[in-house]
């Protein structure tokens, strides 16, 4: 339950993929001691992208371009535990962890492409534990003679993934269409004690709707454009029962400022939110929403 715990809060806090914002879950399982409400926060730079414009594929009539994808993410799970045993307690999860990877980008026609990649992560993961119960008060120096709390522990895993996009236009209005089904595995090589081990698999589904939409409004002489997403995100293997979350849907609208050949590589900077629902959790996100174009 511990090594499953560890990687899904790895990949939480360490994937492009998969949004930061703050959470609050209410799974039973979130920690194994008993019953618990949990609080998230993931804050998270990173992203992804093509490189150049399409390039002829030999001799075939395929198009392809480098791709480029990398984040950086932090985060940290508060449990606060509840019940008769450990009534009061408090133990926090703390969680750094950097990816990079790549791959290529294949477009079959003008709308259709499809990118294989593969991306290598690091995670450090560590738990501090409270203990107001007089259950715990005595048998803390136990618990972490048994590596069940206050511990460190290093991870590396790989990833690859295939994202496969539609896009279609109606006059300036740009859909996208998405499906990304990925893998995890990963690995511990590291840790404060030999009670805690990490190995398992994990992967995920996320299905979106992108829609563009400019404004014709200017500001500053630079046009504006909104839009957002919804996407569902299918969680499998350790991710789901380390969170103990099927999936996570998430609303995203943003407003940006369109600087395509007015700003060095920028292709628009702006402002985005999202809110985020699934079975047994439910969060919002903030942050910059911006887009490159190499």
């Amino acid at each position: 339950m511990l090594g499953n715990r560890i990687e899904a809060l790895t990949i939480l806090g360490g994937d492009f993929g998969l949004s930061d914002g703050h959470y609050k879950s209410t799974a039973t399982s979130m920690f194994p001691g008993g019953p618990s409400s949990t609080e998230l926060s993931v804050t998270k730079i990173g992203g992804d992208g093509d490189v150049g414009e399409p390039r002829q594929l030999g001799n075939l009539n395929v198009g392809w371009q480098p791709r480029l994808q990398g984040n950086m993410g932090y985060l940290t799970s508060t449990n606060y535990l509840h019940g008769s045993l450990l009534q009061g307690d408090v133990s926090k999860f703390r969680d750094f962890a950097i990816q990079f990877g790549g791959g290529a980008r294949f477009w079959m026609s003008d709308a259709f492409s499809f990118a294989p990649t593969l991306m290598g992560m690091y995670g450090r993961t560590s738990n501090e534990y409270t203990a107001s119960s007089a259950f715990m008060r005595r048998n803390l120096p136990l618990a972490k003679q048994l590596g069940l709390v206050d511990w460190t522990v290093d991870t590396w895993s790989i990833r690859p993934s295939l994202d496969i996009q539609y896009v279609m236009t109606w006059e300036r209005v740009i859909v996208t269409l998405s499906s990304d089904p990925t893998y995890f595995y990963t690995e511990s090589f590291h840790d404060s004690t030999s009670g805690v081990k990490v190995s398992g698999d994990s992967g995920s589904l996320d299905n979106k709707i992108d829609i563009d939409i400019p404004l014709g409004t200017q500001v500053l002489g630079h046009e504006l454009r909104t839009g957002g997403y919804f996407s569902r995100t299918d969680l499998f293997g350790d991710l789901e029962n380390g969170l103990d979350v099927e999936h996570i849907n998430e609303l995203h609208t943003r407003l940006v400022v369109d600087l395509l050949n007015q700003v060095w590589k920028a292709q628009w900077l702006g402002v985005g939110v999202s809110y985020l629902w699934g079975p047994n959790i439910n969060g919002w996100a903030l942050g910059a929403d911006v887009a490159f174009r190499f």
